[in-house]
């Protein structure tokens, strides 16, 4: 494309980017929290929806609609010539890419800069680097930030079976360009490391386009924290503490808190201080997050490691700005237009606890997906408790994309008064038409492991008990 939007302004040596209109290039529940964010500073917004997503609320509430392409998201959300035709169309002069589909796609990044569109995010260059694990970790190791003993990209069996050789089994083989679980394997015999590779380098050939894999010794029984950060152009770097995101199946996440309810505060401190220096170490701009496993071995001094840096927004960003009082979508936008960071508080402390279940259409036991109309919807309310939804009542749940359909978020004044309202909050939620795994959240927060904060990622793989999770299908008194 090579007609400038009409609102574009450049920027002025110095000077800040004036954002009037921004198109929001994704769906559901992100969109219309970007959109929302959008309204309250002043901004006009553009919604993208495929041709089954008409109804969802991200569009009823835009102030313009554009249908950018059928059901499949190949040809609508991840479509970017439609995407950027959409913004030429509706005279955007910014794009926000949510979560997921092109949010940590540096070729669309680039697109939208050669189209005179102010991407609200990192810099591409920040995004390929992040985005390659394998180039990743050893920017992180340059930087001083810790990192499991591994590889770099691994071709071979022979390559393989010598690495694991010196690392220790077992290991874990990841994509490069990986996220998600996908292309992920565990080793424990080294016996099968050959077989196992060339399933993992296939997994992620499929799911990529690239079946570059590495090795790393894998923690057994760890623990995922994550560090939110905020970068400005002008070189200031801000950590806005810790997620606990321990709870997960299949390598994604269920439940998320913060702060994190086992880190001591000189272990809180350094993992902090790593993640400002990963973002000094690259010149990061924009919000992000690090991502670290916690191994904390009964009897031994806890050690944590980086794992990977996402580059946007996070689903769960809410947990951190309850208890920061920081809208983390509205520091993006103004990070985009080049403001610094002096109006943040450059140590910030908990203000209480906030805790976060997402709720998704799909079984509550064996996870499946489960599309259909919701004929009947309520969600909870009352102090404390935040619902970020694009539902309604008789929204049809598509079988074309992730499953999720809301993010309930209870904030309390200490743990303990968060983990009574989220169990309130859940106790609240009405969704007929179809399953939810609202009953697993609620079985979950009943565990004496999670409500005395000892749990890690391996929580519902070993303890998931399927007749105590379907008792939960109506609140219990």
């Amino acid at each position: 494309m090579s007609r400038v939007p009409v609102a574009f302004r450049p920027r002025q040596p110095g000077g800040i980017i004036e954002i009037r209109k921004v198109l929001v290039a994704n769906r559901g529940e992100i969109a219309l929290r970007v959109m929302r964010a959008c309204r309250e500073m002043g901004i006009r917004t553009v919604a993208v929806h495929s041709t089954v997503d008409e109804s969802s609320l991200h569009v009823r509430f835009a102030d313009e609609a554009v249908c950018v392409g059928p059901p499949q998201a190949a040809q609508s959300y991840l479509h970017i010539p439609n995407l950027i035709a959409a913004a030429e169309l509706t005279g955007a002069d910014a794009v926000h890419p949510g979560y997921g589909f092109l949010s940590e796609r540096a070729d669309f990044a680039r697109v939208c800069a050669r189209c005179g569109l102010n991407f609200i995010g990192p810099k591409a260059e920040h995004m390929a680097l992040m985005g390659d694990k394998v180039r990743a970790r050893q920017t992180m190791a340059d930087a001083g930030v810790p990192i499991l003993p591994g590889t770099g990209v691994v071709t071979s069996s022979a390559e393989a079976i010598a690495a694991a050789k010196s690392i220790g089994m077992p290991v874990i083989i990841k994509a490069s360009a990986g996220g998600g679980g996908r292309g992920m394997k565990i080793v424990r015999d080294i016996d099968k490391l050959a077989e196992t590779l060339a399933t993992a380098q296939a997994e992620a050939q499929a799911a990529f386009g690239n079946g570059d894999v590495y090795i790393e010794r894998y923690v057994t029984s760890p623990r995922h924290i994550e560090i939110q950060v905020v970068c400005d152009m002008h070189g200031g770097a801000i950590d806005l503490l810790e997620r606990e995101c321990s709870i997960q199946r299949r390598h994604q996440k269920v439940i998320e808190e913060a702060p994190s309810a086992v880190l001591s505060d000189e272990l809180r401190t350094q993992m902090r201080t790593a993640a400002v220096k990963a973002c000094k170490a690259i010149g990061y701009q924009s919000v992000g997050t690090l991502e670290f496993l916690l191994d904390a071995p009964e009897g031994s001094r806890p050690r944590f490691y980086f794992m990977e840096m996402n580059t946007r927004i996070q689903v769960e960003h809410c947990v951190t700005e309850m208890i920061t009082g920081v809208d983390l979508v509205q520091e993006q936008i103004r990070l985009a237009t080049g403001e610094k960071l002096g109006h943040l508080d450059r140590e910030h402390r908990a203000r209480g606890h906030a805790i976060e279940c997402r709720i998704n259409a799909e079984d509550p036991v064996n996870f499946s997906p489960q599309p259909g109309t919701i004929t009947a919807l309520h969600f909870p309310g009352g102090f404390g408790v935040r619902v970020d939804s694009h539902i309604h009542q008789g929204y049809r749940v598509p079988p074309y994309y992730d499953s999720m359909l809301a993010k309930v978020i209870a904030h309390g004044n200490d743990r303990e008064q968060a983990l009574a309202r989220i169990r309130r909050a859940l106790d609240e939620i009405v969704v007929e038409g179809i399953r939810t795994n609202v009953p697993l959240h609620r079985w979950i927060l009943k565990q004496p492991a999670f409500k005395s904060g000892n749990y890690n990622t391996h929580f519902l793989e070993a303890n998931l008990d399927p007749a105590a999770v379907m008792a939960e299908v109506e609140p219990q008194s």
